[in-house]
């Protein structure tokens, strides 16, 4: 590979000037020796350890030097939001702007296998993709079950079964020895092949294979399909991107390693992988680790967090459950809290973090970033126990979204952003992949690829094309001109997808104008306490909060999800007994895995929420640690 870059790309200079140029210090050895290697490695990362920043900087030193006009650097991440933070990253220079352009490809697993296996393999078939998505899935699945006599044997056997809906909700293909099998969503066929049930079943599915309704899972099993029977795919692969890195490898499912494994197993392939495994989803059941499993055994590590202090870190360390790690804080020295409260004094625990945070963070940190409040359940479940979930100690809390007023907009404010940095295919295909998800609200027959489009400007396409220029070209500012916008876009959709609208007042909400404003400094003070300093905190899972950055966080004590223990009161346990994790019983390995996610995200103040009865034998043990405990009383 050293013929497509320059040999002097990594030499110790050029590091550093584009080090300095954004604003990065490499003061430990590890982070040379990552940014400097030009051979397949894993990367074991710890929290805060900015992995994210290192990326960025090697890709763009990469781009520097790259030479070749056909080949190029492959970047793989498992979520848009890593996708997007390291494009973030690397528009911030020009060398790594080179990189957001052909030959090179940055995007999701997802979005890769699509784009050079599954759409492919599809489009050689003749079948038109119209939708990938679980959700979009399982509504057309069931309608067309329910409404089409030809599956009445099918709905008849599965009338019998108490998972006869997500069985056809959520069947999926699996690629064996080279054939696509129906299955439902355990991976095996629920009838035998040859019956009358099963032949149904496998008809259901192919029937919205021809009508190009995918789930995700889909996609990689077509993809893998077609591997199989055209091996020497991977060989182009290879050649095509001879130095792919993989960003957050820890959330990589054994199907999509599989699938990595054999598009880019080539020796001829520099694969660097990075991420943190004891943030990795916690999966039930023995690992089926395959002998290519992130992190490998001699994987490179970086164990210094830059995010927080010794305190944290000392946590953090305990709490590594999938792999043993000894994570160094290097950060702000903050502090840890346990927060003791009873059955009377449950929702008094947020307003006391919050009263906690004003005192132990700036006060203009705290408005640029609210103190997040995290638990392991967002809802309360059937158990009778109290409390169980994050609605419990906050009354009103809810996780249905406030409708998504404004959808169109937004997202056409990004399609605009992404257009500005010169990708026009990304932005054009943004905005209509957001208008084909609002025509499924008033229309069964949805919209047709933007390749498909008519470019007559006296047809609908043409008509259509000429109104995603102007979206993307025109001042959204404005509410007239919004609403000429969408005016022609309710118009235009009888046309595109050739059937009248229905319910279109289901439109109001996602197609309204949103004014664009810079946000969050005056709604945060305007939702300042009355109290001095006093910032109201932002709720949410700590699922959702995985790769963020906080100022202070609590963590509350929730019902784990067997309805018999709390997920804070075992880590307590765990902490105090001075237990190896790993060695832990799964539920609790369950719980530490959580409680290690959301504790690591904090740079000033952590805090934890425990019921007293459940917390007070751990609190000798945890003010030895150095933590400090609050015991909160209802006056």
């Amino acid at each position: 590979m050293t013929s497509l870059y320059a040999p002097d790309v990594f030499i110790k200079d050029k590091v550093e000037a584009l080090a300095q140029q954004l604003g990065l210090e490499l003061p430990h050895q590890e982070q040379w020796d990552f940014i400097q290697s030009a051979e397949t490695l894993d990367l074991q990362a710890a929290p805060g350890s900015g992995k994210t920043s290192l990326i960025g900087l090697k890709l763009a030193l990469l781009c520097q030097g790259w030479t070749s006009p056909t080949r190029g650097i492959c970047v793989l991440s498992h979520t848009n939001t890593a996708k997007d933070e390291i494009a973030h990253r690397l528009a911030a220079s020009p060398a790594g702007r080179r990189l957001l352009q052909y030959p090179h490809f940055i995007g999701t697993i997802q979005a890769f296998t699509n784009t050079f296996l599954a759409l492919p393999a599809l489009r050689a078939r003749g079948i038109e993709v119209q939708i990938v998505d679980d959700h979009a899935y399982a509504d057309e699945a069931l309608r067309m079950f329910e409404r089409h006599p030809q599956f009445r044997k099918l709905k008849t056997a599965l009338g019998h079964r108490t998972n006869g809906p997500s069985l056809v909700a959520e069947a999926r293909y699996v690629c064996d020895a080279g054939d696509l099998i129906a299955t439902g969503p355990d991976g095996t066929p629920p009838f035998k092949a040859s019956s009358d049930s099963g032949q149904q079943f496998a008809a259901l599915k192919e029937t919205l294979t021809e009508r190009g309704v995918f789930r995700y899972h889909d996609m990689f099993a077509i993809a893998e399909h077609h591997l199989f029977h055209h091996p020497q795919l991977a060989l182009a692969a290879a050649h095509r991107f001879p130095f792919v890195l993989l960003d957050e490898m820890q959330d990589t499912s054994d199907l999509q390693q599989r699938l990595l494994d054999k598009v880019f197993g080539s020796p001829s392939t520099v694969v660097q992988r990075v991420g943190d495994v004891n943030q990795r989803i916690f999966a039930d059941g023995p690992d089926a680790a395959q002998p290519s499993s992130f992190p490998l055994p001699h994987a490179a590590q970086l164990p210094v967090s830059r995010r927080f202090g010794s305190k944290v870190a000392a946590l953090a360390s305990d709490l590594t459950v999938h792999r043993r790690q000894s994570i160094d804080g290097a950060g702000h020295e903050g502090t840890i809290a346990l927060l003791l409260f009873d059955d009377d004094s449950v929702t008094e625990v947020v307003p006391t973090f919050e009263r906690m945070a004003a005192a132990a963070v700036p006060r203009q940190l705290l408005l640029d970033c609210p103190p997040r409040v995290l638990g392991a359940r967002l809802t309360r479940g059937g158990a009778q126990a109290f409390p169980q979930s994050v609605s419990c100690y906050v009354p009103g809390f809810t996780t249905v979204p406030s409708q998504e007023t404004g959808s169109l907009i937004t997202t056409a404010r990004a399609a605009q952003t992404a257009r500005q940095s010169g990708d026009n295919h990304a932005a054009v295909t943004l905005l209509w992949k957001a208008i084909r998800d609002l025509a499924r609200l008033t229309s069964p027959g949805g919209l047709p690829p933007l390749r498909r489009l008519d470019r007559d400007p006296a047809t609908a396409g043409g008509r259509t094309r000429l109104l995603l220029h102007d979206m993307l070209t025109s001042p959204l500012d404005s509410h007239a001109e919004w609403a000429v916008f969408t005016a022609r876009l309710v118009r235009l959709l009888p046309d595109l997808t050739q059937s009248p609208l229905k319910g279109v007042v289901r439109l109001a909400d996602p197609l309204a104008h949103v004014p664009y404003v810079a946000q969050p400094a005056p709604v945060l003070e305007a939702s300042a306490d009355a109290e001095q300093g006093v910032v109201l905190s932002v709720a949410g899972s700590i699922q959702s909060a995985k790769g963020e950055t906080h100022a202070a966080t609590l963590i509350l004590e929730c019902l784990e999800r067997s309805g018999k223990k709390y997920d804070v009161h075992e880590v307590l346990g765990l902490l105090s007994r001075q237990q190896d994790a790993s060695k832990a019983l799964v539920t609790i390995q369950r719980a530490a895995q959580l409680v290690f996610v959301g504790a690591t995200r904090p740079t000033h103040l952590l805090a934890l929420a425990a019921h007293r009865t459940r917390a007070e034998p751990y609190v000798e043990a945890m003010t030895a640690r150095g933590w400090s405990v609050h015991d909160i009383h209802v006056h």
